[in-house]
This record gives C-alpha cells, sequence and structure tokens, in this order.
C-alpha cells in the first residue's frame, strides 16, 4: 500500500506543469501554443522570459528530485537502495510526461529526469549533466545533447549499479525521452535542428 502512495503522490506531483503555470503567472502564451509545442524551459525561453525558462527549470527539476527525496523520507531508506525512491523518480517523470493536470499533454521530461537522477545518486546525476553540458558546448543543440545524455545515463547506472531497480528505471526513462525527441531526430539526421545562439529560418 505505501509503495503504491508513493508512486501515485510521485505522479501527481510530476503532473504539474511549471511551464503552464509560469506562463500564466506571468501572463505568457500558453507554452504548447508557440515554437515547438513543448511545455517545457527551452520553449518557455522563446516567449522572451529568461525569468519564466530559468523559474520552469528550477521548477521541473525540482519536482523530480523532491518526489525521490519524499520517497527516501517515507520509507527510510536510500534512494538508490530499493524500489520505492526509483519508482517515485520514475511515476514524477510519467507525470511530467502525461500530465492529468493538463489533459495530458506533457514535455520531454529532460529537466524532470535531471531532478530525479540527482536524487537517486548525485554521481549519476553529475555525470549525466557533465555529458549534457559537453554536448551542448560542442554543437549547440539541446535535443541532441538530451539524447546523448539519456544514454550515457542508463550506462552509468548499469555501471554503478548493476542490473537493480534504479537501472531498470533510469533505462525506461532514457528510452521514453528518446522517444519523445523523435522530431528532433529526424530535423537533425536533416541538419534543420535549431542550436542554441542561431534563430531558426
Amino acid at each position: 500500500m505505501q509503495t503504491a502512495l508513493i508512486a501515485l503522490a510521485a505522479y501527481l506531483l510530476g503532473s504539474i506543469s511549471f511551464a503552464i503555470v509560469m506562463s500564466k503567472v506571468m501572463r505568457l502564451p500558453d507554452p504548447r501554443s508557440y515554437g515547438s509545442g513543448n511545455p517545457g524551459a527551452t520553449n518557455v525561453l522563446r516567449s522572451g522570459s529568461r525569468i519564466a525558462a530559468a523559474l520552469t527549470l528550477v521548477g521541473d527539476a525540482g519536482k523530480g528530485w523532491l518526489a525521490v527525496w519524499l520517497a527516501a523520507l517515507c520509507t527510510g531508506e536510500a534512494p538508490a537502495a530499493g524500489l520505492d525512491g526509483a519508482l517515485a523518480g520514475l511515476c514524477a517523470y510519467l507525470g511530467h510526461v502525461f500530465p492529468v493536470f493538463h489533459g495530458f499533454r506533457g514535455g520531454k521530461g529532460v529537466a524532470t529526469a535531471a531532478g530525479v537522477l540527482v536524487a537517486l545518486d548525485p554521481w549519476l546525476g553529475l555525470a549525466a549533466l557533465i555529458t549534457f553540458g559537453a554536448i551542448v558546448a560542442f554543437f549547440r543543440m539541446v535535443s541532441l545533447a538530451s539524447i546523448i545524455a539519456a544514454l550515457f545515463a542508463a550506462s552509468f547506472a548499469f555501471w554503478l549499479f548493476g542490473a537493480r531497480p534504479i537501472t531498470a528505471v533510469v533505462a525506461v526513462m532514457a528510452l521514453l525521452l528518446i522517444v519523445r525527441h523523435h522530431a528532433n531526430i529526424g530535423r537533425i539526421l536533416r541538419g534543420e535542428e535549431s542550436r542554441l545562439g542561431r534563430k531558426s529560418a
């Protein structure tokens, strides 16, 4: 029963879309109505409000971290040690991608996944963030960096923890994140993906 309640609470927490909430609070257009249509920090930045984008990033990452932390608080076990912490992280991610509060139309979950990884294991989260930053620095494509960081995160998790629940959760999140970027993958292959610092045609 406790595990089910933790999973439900984490999903509901993840279902809070800070892109939509911040846009409403700051009287900006709904992020689903412009740009990529993705309710995430990168698309909110296209509204011209860096503050709203930053708050979205912090909020989406924070809810992933908080879900795992609360699960650890309830169970008394380390986030990476058992099932509940990992499951809470996965459910928070699923809530972001398929939010019950927003018609199940959510974002890609990059920031939320990052928050989950940091909460599950700081070294795992740091490795994924360094990978993400390196790809962004070299290629200036957030989408490509997200995809590669997701793949590396799954590999890092297996290397650090072997065949444990945390590894399975990271692998599932990585797979879903890559699937959510299917349109970006097509644009990358065609050489049409937008880059940081360069206006789209």
